[in-house]
This record gives C-alpha cells, structure tokens and sequence, in this order.
C-alpha cells in the first residue's frame, strides 16, 4: 500500500529555526533570547497570514524544553520532551483555536491548566492562535493570569490583526512582528521543494507562484501543489498562468508598444483580446497599474532592486523602461488610480477603460502637438507683414489715410528712390534719416502700428487700471469695447428675476437665487449670501453664467457678485405639549375660554 499523500504545507512546515523562511531576524532574536535563559512569560506574534508565526511558537515551545540543545541553539530531536512533541503527545505544550474557543469559560479552562506543573522540561507553553478573536469578557478574564502567571508558564499570543488586541494585553506581551516573505524566498523554497519531489519548474513559473501567494509561504506551497498537479511534475510559465488565471506579462508589453507609438487602436484591440479571455476589467487596470510601477522603478538603477521578479523579467523590464519618461509614469499610474476609485461607481465600465488607454496613449504624442499650436500664433504675424508692406508700397498715396496702415507708410518714402543708380545710395544716406525721425513719433500714436496680440493686452490693461480691484471684465461687448454704464439696483434686481425666468431646467441655482437676492456693496460689486457650503458651491459653479447674464442685462461688464456663507438664527426648538396649548390659547380667546369653562387640561 503506498503511502498517503501530505500536502506539501503540512510536509515541509518548518521543525527548527533553521528552516523558516523569510524571519532570520525575529529567528535568531528568540535563539538569543533562549541562549541566554532571558525568556519572557508572554509573547505576541503578529503578521500577516501564512508567514510562521504559529510555526515559530511551536519551535520555540520544543525549544525551550530541549534537554540537549545543539550548539546553534536547535532543539535535539532525541530527548523525551522532543521526542513527545514530534509525536504529538507532549503535555507541556496547550494550544487553544480563539478563533471558536474565545468565552469567558474558555479562558478559564486555560487558567485551570496553567496550575498544574509541566511533568517533563522546565516550561509549560500555551499557543493561542487568533488571540484577537477573544471577547471582551475573555481577554479580561485573561488579564490577571497573563500578567502573574507561575514561574514555568510561558503564553505565546498569535494573531493577523493586531490592532484588535486590547491595549491592556499588549503591554503585558514582547511582540514580534513578522514580515511577508519575499518574492526570490519564496522562490527559493519552491526551488528546495521541487528538488526533494523531482518536480521540475521554470523559473519565471516559480515567480508567477510567488507573486500570486502575496508573501505568504502556506500559499504559495498550496498553489505549488495545485500547478504541479495539473502538469504532472513539469511545471511551465504558460501552465502556471493558465492554471491561475494570471495576465501575461505580454499583454502588458504590448500595451508599452502602443503607448509609445499612440496607438489607441491597438490599445483598444488588446484590451478586447484581455477580455476575451475572461479577465475582468478592474483586474486588468490593477494589474496595468502593476505593471507601470514596475517599469518606473526599473528606469533608474537605484531603484531596480524594488523589481520582486527574476533575473530575466526583470531586465525585460529595463530594456522596456528605457522608452519612456518619469513624466509618462508619473501621468499613467495616476490614470490608472483615477480609473480604479471610479471603477465601481461608474454604469459602463468598459468606456471607463478604454477611455483610460485612450488617455495614456496621448500622453507622449500630445507633446509635439503642443509645440506645433504654440509656435501657431506666430507664423500669421510674420505672414501678414508682408501684404501690408506691399500694400503700403502699391498705393503710397493712399496708405496714410487708412488707420491700419501708418507703421508701413513709413518705408515707402525710400520706394521710388530705390530705381536711383547705386553709386549715388552712398551720398543718398544723409538724406532718408529727416523723414524716419519725423514718422518715428507717430506710432506710438497710432493703436494699428501692434500686432493682434498687443491689442488684447492694452484691451486687458485698460480693463485691470479701470477696476478698483484690478480685475479684468470676463465678458466685454461683441465690438471689443468694455460696457459701463451705470445702472440701479433695481435694474439688477428685475435681471436677477429674468434669469430665474428663463433657466427652470437649473432647479437648485434657481431655488437658491430665489431666496438669495443680490446686495448691494458699492456700485458694481454685489453680495449673495447663502446658508449653506452647498449652495456656496453650486452658486460658484455656475457664477460665470449668471453674472454674463446680468452684465448683457445693465450693459456694464464691471459687475461682480461675491457669494458668502452667513450663519442663520436658530430654528426654534420643539414645544412641548404643554407649552403648545398655553401658546395656542394665548392667541386664541375662545379656546382660553372653553379650557376656563370646563376645566380642561392635559393629563
């Protein structure tokens, strides 16, 4: 008969120190500690899940009752007490689930046993896993115990949620925080399990195994166990994403492709691809925000070491790292944070989605787009120059009549000169200089001698010297002349209500308007006062609207309106029944009249 199969969580669970993974530090602390015979009563172990802690409390436990203990600070394996613990029979070593033993009367079983005397070894143990699922009355009943237990009694507290424990149980405890196990330990353990099994993995297997176990080693063996079966001892990269249901790192590359070019119509296709094999969508931008994490960090050799995947991923990563920026990382991961927190409240997720590829493949290509529309404004300028000068020249006579044209007159003086022999050009230069110094005080006279942007400037700078607070109209008249005309508050009152009038669709700016009306603070300047940051927030966002409404309305386009939040009175608090007929009575004699004629009252 062959032998039965263990699993190989429960086959190589760690017997020494020696053989945890991942926890040399919190190991060889408590092999110190035991060395030197400074062992606390009481100890918390806490961490995320299949790290060892419970492991480390059962090792210690044998540990500390060795009668022989190697140099190296190991258990023997060969004397009684470990003999009795490796067969499971040991008497000084309780341990308690408090995960569905966590009552009062539980514990005080537990205290019971602490008063009988280990029979073989200096301690007597107690494991506690999941201590945090205790109640309240259970870790009280705890407390006295924990904190004056007898010399041999040691109490070994496991927990995953530390933040659950009781502060008054914490300070009572030495706490061990254990941390995940990394990517290349877990690797490594995989590497040592295949060897002793004969089961055969590729590398990038191994990793994918590891990253999807999260740095617990109980999973990661579990998911081991899981892969292997299905590839009858030869694990591959392609088994392992298949059976896990993992995205391909190419799929993540090709995207980088796409990014780099812009894409968006292979963006998309791959995304269609992706969901075609029945990933979701929310774990596909996880995993792409994933995959963007990794390529920044891959781009500066600082920070390659943060990259928890082997040797050949990860100078797949460098080499593909290199085509991008820190700008695009930086842009990209948060696009994908955008898309995650609206993930959930958005109807269509995949629009969502797409429209977040559509995004990043812009984000490299918007640049020479932004370039190409700055440099826009000035090409028109220099291309206009040149048929107002020839128009200049072709009609002399008539240029300086017109009012666009007096800065080109100025050349065409020197025009007719200019079919003259060269030879007299030399003596001819003393005489030009009289008519450019006369024409030269002229253009700053003339408003046509700046080109089209200057204009907006001095339209801009008359508005801001205009205004007491040096703010600019927002909307100036269709002829490019600023409107002041005065106006009343009455008139701005009867504009308030028109505009209440014509927008019913705006339901909350119209209710707020009209219990909110404009006050007048000086001749242009106006003040709407709310009651709430609600309506302070709604009124700003549709503030441009309505005061473009009211300066079309008073043809003045330096009114501004301030809204304000003003504290209201306090609403009047609730009568009581008897206070309601005194007040009601007291406004009304008949029924004053009929409680005095019959003597009624409340009961």
């Amino acid at each position: 008969m062959s032998e039965s199969y263990i699993v190989s969580a429960r086959k190589y669970r760690p017997s020494s120190f020696a053989t945890v993974v991942g926890q040399r530090a919190l190991t060889h602390t408590l092999q110190t500690a035991i060395a030197s015979d400074r062992l606390a009563h009481a100890y918390l172990f806490c961490g995320p899940r299949g790290v060892g802690k419970t492991s480390c409390a059962r090792i210690f436990a044998k540990t500390i009752n060795c009668e022989h203990r190697t140099p190296q600070g190991e258990a023997c394996n060969e004397c009684e007490s470990c003999r009795a613990f490796n067969e499971q029979r040991s008497y000084n070593i309780v341990e308690l689930d408090a995960a569905s033993n966590n009552s009062v009367d539980d514990i005080r079983n537990l205290t019971d046993q602490v008063r009988i005397p280990p029979q073989i070894g200096r301690y007597k143990v107690f494991i506690i896993d999941e201590v945090h699922m205790l109640s309240t009355a259970a870790f009280n009943a705890f407390l006295k115990t924990l904190e004056e237990p007898p010399e041999y009694a040691v109490f070994i507290l496991a927990t995953t949620e530390k933040q659950k424990v009781i502060p008054t149980i914490l300070s009572r405890c030495q706490i061990y925080d254990f941390a995940r196990i990394t990517v290349p330990d877990i690797v490594t353990q995989l590497q040592y399990i295949g060897a002793q099994e004969g089961i055969t993995a590729e590398p990038a297997a191994l990793n994918v195994i590891a990253q999807k176990a999260d740095g617990a080693m109980r999973d990661a063996l579990s998911i081991y166990d899981q892969v292997a079966a299905s590839t009858q001892g030869h694990i591959t990269y392609q088994a392992a994403i298949d059976n896990l249901n993992v995205l391909d790192y190419d799929f993540y590359f090709r995207l980088d492709e796409a990014f780099v070019t812009g894409a968006v119509t292979d963006a998309l296709l791959i995304y269609k691809e992706i969901r075609d094999r029945g990933f979701d969508s929310l774990f596909f931008v996880n995993g792409l925000a994933q995959h963007l994490r990794d390529l920044m960090v891959a781009s500066t050799p600082q920070t390659v070491s943060l990259l928890e995947m082997n040797e050949e991923v990860g100078r797949r990563y460098v080499e593909q790292a290199a085509k991008f920026g820190p700008r695009f990382f930086y842009k990209a991961m948060d696009l994908c944070n955008e898309c995650d927190i609206n993930y959930r409240q958005t109807t269509n997720k995949q629009f969502l989605v797409e429209l977040t590829l559509i995004k990043i493949c812009q984000i490299l290509n918007a640049e020479p787009a932004a370039s190409t529309t700055a440099a826009a404004p000035v090409k028109p300028i220099k291309s206009q120059a040149a048929p107002t000068a020839a128009s200049a020249t072709a009609a002399p006579s008539t240029a300086p009549a017109q009012t666009g044209t007096p800065v080109q007159a100025t050349p065409a003086p020197p025009a007719p000169t200019a079919p003259a022999p060269p030879a007299p050009q030399a003596s001819a230069i003393p005489v030009p200089p009289p008519p450019s110094i006369s024409v030269a005080p002229q253009a700053p006279r003339h408003a046509s001698s700046a080109p089209q942007p200057p204009k907006r400037v001095m339209i801009s700078t008359v508005a801001a010297t205009a205004r007491p607070d040096g703010a600019a109209p927002t909307q100036p008249s269709s002829a490019g002349q600023v409107r002041r005309e005065p106006f009343t508050e009455e008139q701005l009152v009867a504009a308030w209500a028109d505009f209440i009038a014509k927008n019913p669709q705006e339901k909350i700016i119209i209710n707020t308007m009209r219990t909110s009306q404009p006050v007048k603070m000086d001749d242009t300047t106006y003040q709407v006062r709310v009651e709430s940051d609600v309506q302070v927030n709604f009124m700003e966002s549709q503030k441009s609207k309505i005061v473009s409404f009211l300066r079309n309305a008073v043809k003045n386009d330096f009114l501004a309106l301030n809204v304000v939040k003003v504290e209201t009175a306090p609403r009047a608090s609730v009568m009581t029944q008897h206070e309601l007929v005194k007040n009601f009575a007291a406004r009304n004699q008949n029924l004053q009249q009929l409680i005095s004629d019959f003597k009624l009252g409340l009961a």
